[in-house]
């Protein structure tokens, strides 16, 4: 008998819970990544006619455009951000887009080996939503020197900055571990 057929009713050993725990996460950010570069790629396909692997964001798309005005306060929009999210960074010259493809992928190394070493329970939903949207976000900085942008929600002429599907990933992910870090000091605090 072997030692794994004696441990078994114990239940999976560490490397196996690891490594479920690595194909799960992995998995959610995969789904993520492909369904920001499905909506984004469909966007490219009815303007363009075609979705090139990499183009220059405005050889390909020059201008932006109003693509469906869905109600009173929400428009489906094209437009392209050289700068992070909401905008940030958009005019800060020729080496931002550099700087914000190494950055996020930096971030993205860092949260994926915290959350392979050493993440609480609470944190690894909203960190592996977190990555799969910077990765979205990621694949066309480096595809086209910007990202799409689609989502436009206002309140008459005003405007809040146009997002996309992984930046929604990325907000829900940032909130819900805030969430999650709040519930939990305020569990600390009780025990004490």
């Amino acid at each position: 008998m072997l030692l794994r057929d004696a441990l078994g009713t114990l239940g999976p050993i560490k490397g196996e819970k690891k490594m479920k725990r690595f194909f799960v996460f992995a998995s959610v950010i995969l789904g993520i990544v492909i369904l920001d570069q499905v909506t984004k790629d469909y966007l490219v396909y009815l303007i363009a006619g075609g979705v090139p692997m990499t183009a220059d964001a405005l050889d390909l798309v020059p201008v932006s455009y109003l693509m469906a005005h869905v109600t009173n306060f929400f428009n489906i929009v094209f437009t392209w951000n050289s700068g992070t999210a909401f905008s940030i960074l958009r005019g800060v010259g020729e080496y931002a887009p550099m700087f914000i493809i190494v950055g996020t992928g930096a971030v993205v190394g860092f949260l994926g080996h915290y959350v392979m070493r050493c993440a609480c329970r609470f944190e690894q939903w909203p960190i592996a939503l977190i990555i799969g949207g910077a990765l979205g976000n990621l694949i066309d900085r480096v595809r086209f020197g910007a990202v799409i942008d689609f989502l436009d929600f206002h309140i008459g002429g005003w405007h809040w900055p146009a997002f996309n599907v992984a930046d929604m990933f990325i907000v829900c992910g940032v909130g819900l571990y805030l969430i999650n870090w709040y519930m939990n000091k305020r569990q600390c605090i009780r025990q004490r």
